[in-house]
């Protein structure tokens, strides 16, 4: 069986890129760091790590059983986490990761009203784009993931649970009164995150035209200053608006344009009574 405390060792050397970082992050010395490792590949049979310059770098394998390890110490510690959150929910943490408009609207009301409830356990927020949020969910290094898709059709898989939170429209922003989308054709656009921007050359195709995207940034406050300034115009969702609005730039709602907001958990209910605390807090300061 293999040894968790060597797999720690392995996930901090792969993450630091050395052995003299990863004792540091350890509180370990460095020839501990190389014996738990050549006793690792004594355990594995496998070659783990090999010599790069006058730094090392991991073999094939060692990379394959580094990412086994990570998701595998994340669920441990999660687990450690739910286990001591069952103490009446005096204690312990719960981990949130949440899109930025989210963490500018409702999440600060949710942490609030937890804190109120359950003054004794402590939140963590991860600010991160839904698929990284997911990622961070699938290994345990999260306990709920606020995430949002455009379509309300796609299955979730890997033994996670969408919870709906909120739908959540889109809106044409325009320096002055925006009309709608098909007389923007010749426009610049401006364009936000992945999935957004996937998002926005769809409903600009079912409205006829493709759109000459001129900018791009994930930062709200940054695109709603171009369209101000006349660089361009852009669609932003709701939650967008309510983090922040410009004052010089006008909004139009687009029909039958909706993203839905989820809260994702791992696994089926019932969940650790620290999850279900903060799904409960999230559900009531909508």
């Amino acid at each position: 069986m293999l040894d968790v405390v060597r797999l720690r060792v392995l996930v901090a050397v792969a993450r630091r890129g050395s052995l003299t970082a990863a004792a540091k992050d350890l509180h370990y010395s460095q020839p501990s760091v190389s014996h738990h490792l050549a006793r690792l590949e004594a355990e594995t049979g496998a070659r783990l790590i090999q010599r790069a310059g006058r730094g090392i770098r991991l073999t094939e394998a060692g990379r394959l059983l580094a990412e086994r390890a990570a998701d595998i110490i994340g669920r441990l510690d999660a687990t450690a986490d739910e286990l001591a959150a069952h103490v009446g929910l005096r204690s312990g943490r719960v981990r949130l990761a949440a899109f930025p408009s989210a963490l500018g609207t409702f999440v600060p009301r949710a942490a609030v009203r937890l804190a109120g409830e359950h003054p004794g356990l402590r939140l963590s927020l991860t600010e991160t784009e839904p698929p990284e949020a997911l990622r961070l969910l699938r290994s345990g290094r999260v306990d709920v993931a606020v995430m949002f898709r455009y379509d309300d059709t796609a299955p979730e898989d890997g033994g996670i649970t969408l919870i709906h939170l909120l739908d959540d429209p889109s809106y044409l922003v325009a320096p002055s009164e925006p009309g709608v989308l098909a007389e923007h054709a010749d426009s610049a656009w401006i364009a936000g995150c992945d999935t957004c921007r996937s998002h926005l050359l769809d409903i600009c195709a079912k409205a006829g035209f493709e759109p000459r995207l001129s900018f791009t940034s994930d930062d709200i406050v940054a695109v709603q200053a171009l369209v101000a300034a006349g660089m361009g115009v852009t669609v932003l969702p709701g939650l967008a608006l309510g983090a922040h609005r410009h004052p010089e730039v006008a909004v139009a709602e687009i029909p039958g344009s909706t993203r839905h907001v989820y809260a994702a958990v791992y696994g089926e209910p019932p969940h650790p009574p620290a999850t279900e605390a903060l799904l409960a807090a999230l559900r009531k300061s909508l």
